[in-house]
């Protein structure tokens, strides 16, 4: 072979790996990268850490299924009022009519509304557990919401079960108006019945927990737990500021804000959590 041939043979060899190489396409979603330090991941290897980061602990947003896998015996999840779901009494229309986007959703997350409630067991302890998606209008508290809360609460009651809510929400859904609203009061009063019979009641705050719901059945447990740097408020940050005229300390409306000044009793990091609630359980059970 002459050197001019040799020379034209690795010519075409280098052009045919350098086409191919731009043909490789990889798959979204196979890795994720952490937006706090920046490390990128294999997506198991964070499902395996319950989608908590490796290095760094930021708790990456998770759905109600994952949550239920992660913290309920395996198999045990029964669901109650899994059908239930909302209509649009107001016609209400924003960008989009309520109605379409209420389809919309549950097509993009397999829910019926934004919560899901049902009976299961942690380390074969019985309990009756809500469990809030805010992939579904952002957690958002509806009627169907607040419904599906009240009946588990009253199941829980009537079994005399240890409750426990998983709250992540923007609070309460506009679109419904008043209905939205009456669900703070409704819940709570189911509450109220749950521990006037002396059962346990534990919030699990997530990222966020705001308005409506932290306004109501998110503050009102026995034993509030959130998870580390979860972002807990009523109103926004801008609104308080622009109102009392003041800055805010930079951590304000955080988990460890709130810890520090005594509104919630536990931060418990989410690899943690389902040993945690079996160690409560446990105790109150004794009790």
């Amino acid at each position: 072979m002459s050197l001019s041939d040799w020379l034209l043979e690795k010519r075409n060899l280098k052009s045919n790996l350098q086409t191919s190489t731009k043909n490789v396409k990889i798959p979204d979603g196979l890795w994720v990268k952490c937006n706090q330090c920046g490390l990128l991941m294999y997506y198991k290897a964070l499902d395996r850490n319950s989608k908590v980061c490796p290095q760094c602990s930021h708790h990456f947003p998770t759905s109600s299924h994952d949550r239920i896998a992660q913290i309920l015996d395996e198999g045990s999840w029964k669901a109650i009022d899994a059908k239930l779901s909302s209509t649009d009494p107001l016609g209400f229309k924003d960008q989009k009519l309520y109605g379409r986007r209420l389809q919309d959703m549950k097509a993009k997350t397999g829910l019926q509304d934004a919560v899901q409630t049902g009976l299961g067991t942690i380390s074969s302890i019985p309990v009756a557990i809500g469990i809030m998606d805010f992939r579904f209008m952002g957690g958002s508290m509806g009627s169907v919401v607040g419904e599906k809360l009240t009946r588990l609460l009253e199941t829980a009651t009537s079994k005399s079960l240890p409750a426990i809510i998983i709250c992540a929400s923007g609070g309460a859904r506009m679109q419904e108006g008043l209905l939205s609203l009456m669900q703070m009061a409704k819940v709570s009063s189911a509450l109220q019945k749950h521990h006037d019979e002396g059962l346990l009641y534990i919030p699990i705050l997530t990222s966020p927990t705001t308005g409506g719901v932290t306004a109501s059945f998110a503050m009102l447990g026995d034993i509030i737990i959130a998870e580390p740097k979860a972002l807990i408020a009523f109103a926004g940050r801008r609104v308080i500021e622009q109102t009392i005229k003041e800055d805010l300390p930079n951590n304000f409306q955080t988990s460890e804000y709130l810890f520090e000044h005594g509104f919630i009793d536990l931060i418990v990091h989410r690899t943690e959590l389902r040993d945690k609630l079996r160690d409560i359980l446990s105790l109150h059970q004794k009790r």
